[in-house]
C-alpha cells in the first residue's frame, strides 16, 4: 500500500501542471471542438467529472442520472456567468476542492442521499462551468463552444459510472478496495492540484 501511494503521489505531481491548461489566461478557444476538448484537457476537470459518475454508480438508483444531471445543469449555469464576465473568487482552489471532496467520498465509500449528493455536485458545477465559461472565444460561437463542453462533460459523466461498474465489481469482491484506490487517487492528485493553485 505504500509503495501504490508513494507511486500515487509522484504520479499526481507529474501530471498536475496539465490542470493549468484548462483555465482562464490559457490559449485561445473558440467553436464546438475548443469546447469540447477544455474539460479533458484540465486534469482537475478531468478528475472531478469523472468522479462525479463514480460517485453516482456508488450510490446507485436514481443517482445514477440525477447527480451527473445535477452537475451538467448548474455547470451550464456557471458557464453563463463566465461568458457574462461575473467576477467570481476562488475558483481554481474550489475546483481542486471538489476533486479532493469527490475522490474522499468515493474512498470511503460513502452514500449521501441523492439530494445531498445533488447539491454538493451542483455547488462544485458552478465553479467548472464558470472556468469553462470565462474563456468562451471572442470571436466565433459561444453557443457551440458551451455545446462542445457540456458534451464533453456528459461522456466523462458516462465514462465514470462505467469505471464506477468496473471498481464497483472489484470492491464486491475485495472489501471495497476499488473504491479505496480510485477514490485515494483522485483525492491525491486533487491534493496536489490545490497545493499547486494556492502558492
Amino acid at each position: 500500500m505504500r509503495k501504490f501511494l508513494s507511486g500515487l503521489t509522484i504520479a499526481a505531481v507529474t501530471l498536475a501542471p496539465a490542470a493549468a491548461l484548462a483555465h482562464p489566461g490559457h490559449g485561445e478557444h473558440s467553436g464546438f471542438i475548443q469546447g469540447f476538448l477544455h474539460p479533458i484537457g484540465g486534469l482537475d476537470h478531468l478528475l472531478a467529472m469523472v468522479t462525479v459518475g463514480i460517485l453516482a454508480y456508488q450510490i446507485g438508483g436514481r443517482a445514477l442520472w440525477l447527480v451527473p444531471s445535477a452537475f451538467l445543469a448548474v455547470m451550464a449555469a456557471g458557464g453563463l456567468l463566465g461568458f457574462a464576465g461575473v467576477s467570481f473568487y476562488f475558483v481554481e482552489p474550489s475546483i481542486a476542492v471538489s476533486v479532493v471532496v469527490l475522490g474522499a467520498l468515493v474512498a470511503l465509500a460513502v452514500k449521501p442521499a441523492v439530494t445531498i449528493a445533488m447539491g454538493l455536485v451542483a455547488l462544485f458545477a458552478v465553479f467548472h462551468g464558470y472556468a469553462h465559461g470565462i474563456e468562451a472565444p471572442l470571436a466565433g460561437s459561444t453557443a457551440a463552444y458551451g455545446a462542445g463542453f457540456l458534451a464533453a462533460t456528459a461522456l466523462l459523466h458516462a465514462a465514470g459510472v462505467a469505471f464506477g461498474t468496473l471498481v464497483g465489481r472489484i470492491s464486491e469482491r475485495h472489501s471495497q478496495v476499488g473504491y479505496r484506490l480510485a477514490g485515494s487517487a483522485v483525492a491525491v492528485a486533487g491534493l496536489v492540484i490545490l497545493t499547486r493553485a494556492v502558492i
